[in-house]
């Protein structure tokens, strides 16, 4: 029965630390993409961070990547930014690829 616990804890350690670092890769590229927003919103490396920030909280609303999608497009649309819904989707794509690497190369 020790055989089955230990793989039953290992299984379930795996699933956590896979989860972990699910939350982490979004958390990042949340960040990542507010700082790429910013700059396409002509804000300062300060109000950037800033702004990385509000939209790394703005996934906190509901389950999903839409209202981290709503606030960056509506910020953009509000700033006058000239980037289309489909580049920002295309970038949260991106971002989320490139978050994963930096979070996996972390570990």
């Amino acid at each position: 029965m020790s055989g089955f616990d230990d793989r039953k804890k290992a299984a379930e350690a795996r699933f956590a630390h896979d989860g972990e670092l699910k939350f982490r890769a979004e958390a990042r590229r949340n960040k990542l993409l507010g700082m790429w927003a910013a700059e396409h919103m002509g804000l300062s490396e300060e109000h950037a961070k800033e702004y990385a920030a509000e939209v790394v909280a703005s996934d906190f609303e509901e389950a999903g990547d839409e209202d981290v999608f709503r606030k960056v497009s509506g910020d953009l649309k509000a700033k006058g930014a000239s980037v289309s819904d489909e580049a920002i989707r295309l970038k949260m794509t991106e971002l989320a690829d490139v978050a994963k690497q930096q979070i996996l190369s972390e570990v």
